[in-house]
């Protein structure tokens, strides 16, 4: 069974990677022809819709999604607990249009980095956490305007499962100067889809939509308070969903 499945997660790169490369050059072509909505759709949420069928049918990485009666009808600020690559792609199939935070590099790569910047993403740079907070603040304000979603990872870094990373408030601070609640999301991808290497495990992926979260008043410490209510929601769940209390990890990144 162990050679049976490796060659599974084998064909799954090597489909993975070849569609990755095509749809890159397609989009190139046709996405700057398109607004912004139309481009998402065609560049971002069938590719990503592609992967997670991918894992599911190849891998058999199968996913629930519990919680859907919560999601706003206006976007909002998406916080996410982050352990694999996974998430990045069915919270990105799954909201649009999606603005994601992500490191300025990534946009250097060639074809996949050449897409992404057309679809007006947040590319900070972490080396610089003070900058990119204000980029965060700036820019994340202005997709929130124009009717996107804005997905933060606000751990900084994927942590494995049985750990959870401390949130940076730039999330919470984004939404609480917009005006608009965060909404909080907990899944348990990494226990099949580990953050190293290529190994992959079938299973099905608990995704858990939490109630939007309000702010209690204005300022530093009304943005405080939401961040440790959305972070004490996320380990709640993942503590549910492992069976035992998530450890605080100290990896993690400002942003």
């Amino acid at each position: 069974m162990a050679l049976v499945q490796a060659f599974r997660v084998t064909l799954f790169y090597l489909l993975l990677s070849s569609s990755s490369f095509f749809w890159c050059l397609i989009s190139l072509v046709v996405a700057p022809l398109l607004p912004f909505r139309q481009r998402y759709r065609f560049v971002v949420q069938a590719w990503c819709n592609c992967a997670v069928w991918l894992a599911k049918v190849i891998v058999g990485i199968r996913y629930e999604v519990r919680g859907l009666e919560n999601i706003p009808e206006r976007p909002c600020v998406i916080l996410a607990n982050h352990q694999s690559t996974w998430e990045t792609f069915f919270l990105s199939g799954f909201f649009e249009p999606l603005s994601q935070v992500v490191k300025r590099e990534l946009l250097r790569v060639p074809f996949f980095g050449w897409g992404m910047a057309l679809l007006k993403p947040i590319a900070i740079d972490r080396s610089n956490p003070k900058a990119a907070l204000k980029q965060l603040a700036k820019q994340g304000d202005e997709r929130l305007k124009q009717g996107a979603w804005v997905l933060v990872f606000p751990e900084g870094t994927r942590i494995p499962p049985g750990q959870i990373g401390k949130f940076s408030r730039g999330g919470t601070a984004l939404a609480v100067n917009a005006g608009l609640p965060v909404l909080p999301i907990a899944h348990n991808a990494g226990e099949f889809w580990p953050k190293a290497g290529w190994g992959k495990r079938p299973g099905t992926i608990q995704v858990i939509i939490g109630q939007p979260m309000y702010a209690e008043g204005e300022g530093p410490r009304a943005i405080g308070e939401l961040n440790e209510r959305a972070f004490q929601w996320v380990r709640q769940q993942q503590t549910e969903l492992r069976g035992e209390e998530p450890q605080l990890s100290r990896l993690g990144e400002t942003a």
